[in-house]
């Protein structure tokens, strides 16, 4: 059925074609003349359709209306006429015509002076979660820095906002009019055009913005995108003056705006910034009055005393100068400390830049007390990952013993975690498991040493180099005594064989893992195949158990052939139990073996400083002390006699003996022709750092794991073979209690004579003359 109010084009043409008088109108003419008159005959109904009764009475008027004659215009009249139509044409199409009203004046004027309503006012999306302490401290200071000037650096955990409030900051400062002339700098100048796209995007998609800052955001939108439209845009017959390029804003000129004029200009911190000044269209000059600077420093600059020293000379001259003579500058900087000394921590240290009145935030204050717990869930959770692809046990484990884990701990935003967590604390101690190194620096602004190295400790080099030329599994004629110390690991057991001397003089005979890797570097993360792997339908406990098994009955099983000929068979052997998922298991193997008479159970014990040193353990009866090592009484259902040592001085005392040329007693070499073919023996011996503590009147060696590296099974390994060489009676000539001197004899008739020689013996005939004297 046709509605003659509503028609299509070609509906209308087919029509009028198809009456008696034949083809009277076509298609493209039809076509030129709804484009001509437009809404005058389009249908209400759907704008792109004729009203076929408007058509027809457009026609009728235009068939009656007698047209206007005229005198023939020359060429000249008719091209200026064409040329005011254009003008008037384009004069229409610029004019941005009456601003929208303003939606909500009460929420615009609430939040001219408090930064913290606007944040969540405009931004409601961004600003989603509880605000922290932390939070409401940043953001009274960058508040009074926007209103009454000043300096503030904030270091805030990453993800924390930190740039975020700052973009923020200088929207609030630009759309009140609190700031004339912002400047935003970047560590680069790409990471400053990041910042003021950002900026952009706020003023073109915010529906709230747009709603209460018209003067603002109307005529921004009216761009469309297109800075080519900036020059010509009107507003009541008035230019705007709007800017909008790559690398600066300025607010459209709007009568009655206080953010009329306002500027926003983007540099990298190395880039041109001296001499920065805008002329606005009432003919002043104005210099920058706020300068937000985001992130002033790269990983390559904080890790250049060079390039550190001269971004804190850009800032201290170049960038706090920019307001010219006599006026100071407001100034804004989100940052984070990269590595020690970096220009963030200069500038947030109040002793030597007080100006900059420096916030240094965390995201844990304080750590748990019970960390052993932590440490059974980090383990729960690598393994998680490992074979799930996620936490969930790990979740679990931690809700079931969340009040013992969380005893001691503060955090500063209650309100951060993940969704697949239940609380910040955990969301923080994830982190801190992932990377250590990088939490520390990210999230604590609180970063590792980067230069961990010892000089009296040997590199990766040196410790290759120490090799004495002897085949592999060769004993050296000196030695008489073979070690081995197992590391146990889920996916692999590491392990080294050493042969020892009296005097500690020592070789490493053996080492690797099991299952064996087939290759010259690899990680226990890439660990292919793995213990799983090789007894696929055993658990755990079983497959475990076969490793160590198979494992021992190789070492343990087989005889070492010395320089001379002799053969030797290793004499103790410690296995790892302080692993807890593993404990039982060792302590059931140890019990179970075939060479249960070698073989006991072993934990490392870390004692610091602050702890009682194990030379002064007072013996209770059935324990067996040595030195800084013991192995003490036992009962319950672990029934077997284990090993308790001191990690911190057995890793010292490696390296004391790595340190000792080739040749001299107590040196520790290792087998071997070729010094790169122990590449990652060395590596894993200096995964570790030592850090001199002092504590209980002692100084003393705490060995911490460098932030850069993983696997230090090895080093464990070797220091557990000394332990063993220990256990054997090798010991250092210095550590041996001292000698008394024996006192010469006296007999009792000695005494009764009277006067005794040095030798503590009389001749007969000195008797006899002492007798007749």
């Amino acid at each position: 059925m046709i509605n003659p109010s509503n028609m299509r084009v070609v509906d209308v043409a087919r029509l009028l074609n198809s009456t008696s008088f034949g083809f009277v109108l076509p298609q493209a003419r039809l076509y030129r003349e709804f484009n001509r008159v437009g809404f005058r005959i389009g249908s209400s109904e759907n704008p792109r359709n004729i009203n076929l009764l408007k058509y027809i009475a457009w026609m009728f008027d235009r068939k009656h209306t007698p047209e206007e004659t005229s005198g023939a215009r020359s060429y000249e009249d008719r091209r200026n006429a064409e040329r005011d139509r254009q003008a008037e044409q384009s004069l229409a199409g610029r004019d941005i015509g009456p601003l929208p009203e303003v939606v909500n004046p009460d929420r615009k004027a609430a939040c001219e002076r408090n930064f913290q309503l606007f944040c969540e006012s405009y931004f409601p999306e961004t600003y989603s979660l509880a605000w922290s302490p932390d939070h409401l401290k940043v953001i009274e200071k960058i508040e009074t820095a926007v209103l009454r000037g000043g300096l503030f650096a904030l270091a805030l955990p990453r993800g924390s906002g930190k740039t975020t409030i700052t973009e923020s900051a200088a929207l609030w400062s630009m759309l009140y009019g609190h700031r004339e002339f912002v400047v935003l700098i970047g560590a680069t100048e790409s990471a400053a055009l990041e910042l003021l796209d950002s900026l952009k995007t706020e003023l073109e998609v915010n529906e709230r913005l747009a709603e209460d800052f018209p003067e603002v955001c109307y005529p921004v939108a009216q761009l469309e995108g297109i800075a080519n439209r900036c020059a010509g845009q009107l507003y009541k017959g008035e230019r705007t003056r709007i800017t909008w390029t790559s690398n600066e804003i300025v607010l459209p000129t709007v009568e009655g705006s206080r953010a009329s004029g306002i500027i926003v200009r983007v540099a990298g911190i190395t880039g041109r910034i001296r001499g920065m000044k805008f002329k606005r269209s009432d003919g002043r000059n104005v210099r920058p009055s706020l300068v937000v600077i985001d992130d002033p420093q790269t990983s390559e600059s904080a890790g250049s005393l060079e390039q550190t020293r001269k971004r804190v000379r850009v800032l201290a001259g170049d960038i706090l100068g920019l307001a010219g003579p006599g006026q100071k500058i407001s100034g804004i900087m989100p940052c984070t400390i990269i590595r020690p000394g970096d220009m963030a921590d200069i500038i947030l240290n109040r002793n030597t830049h007080p100006d900059w009145n420096g916030e240094k935030t965390r995201m844990v204050y304080r750590f748990p007390t019970n960390m052993k717990l932590w440490e059974e869930y980090a383990e729960i959770r690598a393994e998680a990952l490992r074979t799930e692809g996620n936490f969930q046990k790990a979740t679990e484990f931690y809700l079931a013993n969340r009040e013992a884990m969380d005893a001691g701990a503060e955090v500063s935003w209650e309100a951060r975690f993940n969704h697949d967590e239940v609380s910040a604390l955990q969301h923080a101690m994830n982190l801190k498991f992932q990377d250590e190194a990088a939490f520390m620096s990210e999230y604590q602004n609180d970063p590792l040493p980067d230069d961990t190295a010892d000089d009296s400790l040997l590199s990766v080099d040196e410790i290759c180099a120490k090799i004495n030329g002897l085949a592999r599994r060769r004993v050296p004629l000196k030695c008489d005594r073979l070690t081995m110390f197992v590391d146990v690991q889920k996916a692999l057991l590491f392990y080294v064989v050493i042969a020892w001397a009296e005097d500690f003089t020592g070789a490493v005979i053996d080492y690797g893992s099991w299952p064996d890797q087939h290759r010259h570097e690899y990680s226990l993360a890439d660990a292919n195949p793995s213990i799983q792997t090789l007894f696929p339908k055993a658990g755990f406990e079983g497959a475990l158990y076969a490793a160590l098994s198979a494992l021992t009955d190789e070492c343990l099983g087989r005889e070492w052939e010395r320089e001379d000929g002799a053969v030797l068979k290793i004499e103790r052997a410690l296995v790892d139990a302080n692993w807890g998922q593993s404990t039982d298991v060792v302590y059931q193997f140890c019990r179970q073996s075939s060479h249960a008479g070698v073989i006991l159970p072993s934990h490392g014990r870390y004692v610091g400083a602050s702890s009682k040193p194990m030379t002064e353990y007072r013996k209770q009866q059935g324990d067996r002390l040595g030195f800084n090592w013991m192995i003490p009484n036992v009962a319950g259902k672990r029934a077997i006699r284990h090993v308790i040592y001191d990690t911190n001085y057995w890793k010292s005392f490696i390296h004391a003996r790595l340190a000792v040329p080739v040749g001299d007693k107590g040196s520790l070499t290792l087998y071997g022709r070729i010094p790169g073919a122990h590449q990652l023996f060395a590596e894993h011996l200096t995964a570790e750092y030592r850090v001199k503590t002092q504590g209980r009147g002692r100084t003393v060696d705490e060995w911490k794991l460098k932030p850069q590296s993983h696997d230090n099974h090895f080093l464990d390994c070797v220091a557990g073979c000394a332990v063993c060489g220990s256990m054997l009676g090798a010991s250092l000539p210095e550590t041996l209690p001292a000698k008394l001197d024996r006192k010469p004899m006296i007999r009792l008739s000695d005494k009764r004579l009277g006067g005794i020689p040095p030798n503590g013996r009389l001749k007969l005939s000195e008797l006899r003359r002492q007798k007749n004297g």
